[in-house]
């Protein structure tokens, strides 16, 4: 196991440089002068000199080859640079707003998984009945659903109609915790929705496929009920391919709550990204999807250490 789990980190080390240096390359591949843009202002053009002697100060006058080994060297340190916009440490805004985003996540996956699994194993011991098309009913509509739809009937219903939740804005865990809370519930609600959708289909899916299986036969010929096979034999089992499932959903996530918090007002990565890339903003840019990229690979590496666990001849055959 734990050679498994060496081999394992030591490939997604390898992939998190590849990300980190084709998001490098890719940024200053793009058509345009980020010295020339920071500077110009509507149909004004930047003054040359201003323009130069930023590009000095942003070191783009330097070889690439400079330029990509000071980035590696400030990324190993723990520093992503100085945002072009307003100076400030991006390693410190990244840290600022990720928890934010990793709250709302990690409170959409819960939520769902909660829910989904419990379902979709619901749904098929009952296949083909009205439960089961029930269920299956309500994770297409939901997966057909776009989030920006579902934001906005949920904010329509229990913000604006029952006034049981504000309809956005954040205060700090610290200052107001229940008003804290009260503000995640629906962009973590919103979020679930579409990863229910998922949970219940996988797990369906899962479920069925176990239940074919000879040693449940077995288990059933050996006089056991319904419940103890599903507990002991059929869930464990059936739950390897929904954790995969779910580790990928969730690196998807981070960058899928973009809609999220614009409608929730919720100060998380997913915006700062979006304003870094529309002002050209590379230290931020490659500060960012760095992160997303690392957490991805975590998410996938923890993902893969639970299977092994689960079921440890994932591990013997990948060592």
């Amino acid at each position: 196991m734990l050679r498994y789990i060496a081999l394992r980190s030591l490939v997604a080390l390898f992939l998190v440089w590849v990300v980190v240096t084709v998001v490098f390359l890719l940024l200053h591949l793009i058509p345009g002068d980020p010295a020339e843009l920071l500077l110009s202002t509507g149909n004004i053009a930047a003054d040359p000199a201003a323009v130069a002697a930023l590009r000095e100060k942003m070191g783009l006058n330097e070889p690439l080859w400079q330029q990509y080994l000071s980035h590696m060297a400030g990324v190993l340190s723990g520093d992503l640079g100085a945002s072009f916009r307003d100076g400030a440490s991006v390693s410190g805004q990244i840290a600022q707003r990720l928890p934010r985003t990793l709250e709302v996540i990690l409170a959409a996956a819960l939520i769902a998984t909660g829910i989904g699994v419990p379902l979709g194993s619901y749904a098929a011991v009952r296949a083909d009945g009205k439960a089961d098309a029930a269920i299956s009913f309500f994770a297409s509509a939901a997966l057909s659903t776009p989030v920006f739809v579902v934001g906005s009937v949920v904010i329509l219903i229990f913000a604006q109609q029952l006034k049981w939740l504000p309809a956005g804005g954040f205060v700090d865990f610290s200052d107001d915790p229940l008003e804290h809370l009260k503000l995640l519930l629906l962009p973590a609600g919103t979020v679930a929705l579409a990863l229910l959708a998922v949970i219940i289909r996988m797990s369906r899916a899962s479920v069925l496929e176990v239940l074919q299986r000879d040693y449940v036969r077995t288990a059933r010929a050996k006089g056991l009920s319904r419940g103890p096979i599903l507990r002991r034999h059929v869930v464990r089992n059936a739950l390897i391919p929904v954790l995969t499932v779910l580790g990928l959903e969730m690196g998807t996530l981070i960058g899928g709550t973009v809609l999220v918090e614009f409608v929730f007002n919720w100060p998380g990565l997913s915006g700062y990204l979006v304003s870094a890339v529309d002002a050209r903003d590379y230290p931020e840019v490659v500060g960012i999807v760095m992160t997303i990229s690392v957490l991805f690979v975590f998410l996938n590496l923890v993902v893969d250490v639970v299977n092994a666990l689960l079921d440890p001849r994932i591990s013997l055959v990948t060592s």
